[in-house]
């Protein structure tokens, strides 16, 4: 069977980082293309524009978006048009009822759609939720907090509307947590903290509960040094569960289950693959929606300026 030939739209941190070198490793796909207006990859065909490389590569299959997601929507439109299937980083959208055209149209086209979660492909993320699964749960807390200088050197989008600001790796967290829980989780306060000179909260502290009224807070953070902490903890009836290092660790009661590297593209890759045979999509909004509810629901307050 002959790989599936990808382009990939933006050629940022991310894209350099993640998307190129799992493609490399996942077999079934290859990359042919890519379509950046300030960036170059060797040995790989160039495009200026999304435009440029579905009008003038008809060989290309499928197309991986990491653009903004404040851009997202259109470039998925036209590419589900043009007859790609078309990969969207994570957040999938800059707004959640953009999603809906755009799963209508995958329909229609018969091409997949894959809004792409990827650290619920992180490898303690499975058996976290087997685990839970038949178990007591008593309270979740989560905290997530990282450097933006080190993770999103000079990207100014993602304190603009739609960018999510402080949500961008907090969403990571939601999309592991709507993974791995038993039951369904609301939102039911919330507190945004938005430096004066921003459009998009630097930090959040979020309460939740789930549909048995189990408590779940969330800590996350835009301007943590030093150490980086990506870190679920679990309290279920016969202990405590901590899932770390962003879903590549699994311990329970001090003891490891889980202990690797970090490899979450890799499978989103080769999940990517998979729908494309099957002639199937995979767009689940849910941390979306999460993250929605607590810009509709949170108390926003000011904080100091925030200069890069």
């Amino acid at each position: 069977m002959n790989p599936i030939r990808i382009g990939i739209v933006g050629l940022g941190k991310i894209a350099r980082d993640q998307h190129v070198p799992a493609i490399a490793a996942t077999s079934g796909i290859e990359l042919t293309a890519i379509a950046s207006r300030n960036a170059t990859l060797d040995g790989v065909r160039h495009f200026a524009t999304l435009d440029e490389l579905l009008a003038q590569a008809p060989e290309i299959d499928a197309v991986a978006l990491c653009t903004p997601p404040q851009v997202r929507r259109a470039q998925a439109a036209a590419a589900l048009a043009a007859g790609r299937h078309v990969l969207l980083e994570k957040p999938p959208g800059a707004t959640v009822a953009e999603l809906a055209p755009l799963i209508a149209a995958a329909e229609e086209t018969g091409k997949t759609l894959f809004a792409s979660w990827h650290s619920r492909f992180a490898p303690a993320v499975e058996p976290a939720r087997a685990f839970l699964a038949n178990r007591e749960l008593r309270s979740v807390q989560i905290i997530w907090k990282e450097d933006v200088r080190v993770w999103h050197p000079g990207q100014r989008w993602i304190f603009e509307p739609g960018g999510l600001g402080v949500f961008d790796p907090g969403i990571n967290a939601l999309s592991i947590l709507t993974r791995i829980l038993p039951r369904p989780f609301f939102l039911t306060e919330a507190e945004l903290a938005f430096p004066e000179n921003r459009a998009a909260p630097i930090a959040a502290k979020l309460d939740f509960a789930d549909t048995d009224g189990a408590p779940i807070h969330a800590d996350f953070d835009f301007l943590q040094t030093g150490d980086q902490t990506w870190e679920i903890r679990v309290e279920t009836g016969d202990g405590w569960l901590t899932l770390s290092s962003g879903g590549a660790r699994l311990s329970f009661a001090g003891v490891a289950i889980v202990d690797e590297k970090p490899a979450e593209y890799p499978g989103l890759y080769a999940h990517f693959v998979d729908l494309i045979r099957r002639g199937a999509s995979d767009v689940d909004l849910t941390p979306l929606v999460h993250v929605a509810d607590a810009f509709m629901l949170g108390r926003r307050i000011v904080v100091a300026p925030f200069e890069e």
